[in-house]
């Protein structure tokens, strides 16, 4: 079983700068994963998860993620989702 740390140091090794948030959605291979990265500027919404996905391939691959659902945002993205809220 993969923790929630590993995961997030996953994405990190491939988007340095990233803020990751991970949450177990059930059973511990249904994740979700908010990502706040520079990286995502100018890129289109599939392009950034392809980043994401890309950090986590292995993990998918033996499926100890079975499902990640993906939240993307900009860092000028995030701070106007969560002034909002």
């Amino acid at each position: 079983m993969i923790t929630l740390n590993q995961v997030e140091a996953m994405i990190q090794s491939e988007l340095p700068d990233a803020v990751v948030q991970v949450q177990d959605l059930g059973g511990g291979d249904h994740l979700q994963a908010i990502v706040v990265s520079a990286e995502f500027e100018g890129k289109t919404l599939v392009k950034q998860h392809q980043m994401v996905y890309k950090a986590v391939k292995d993990a998918m691959a033996t499926e100890a993620i079975h499902a990640l659902a993906l939240k993307t945002y900009t860092p000028q993205e995030w701070e106007k989702a969560t002034s909002a809220a």
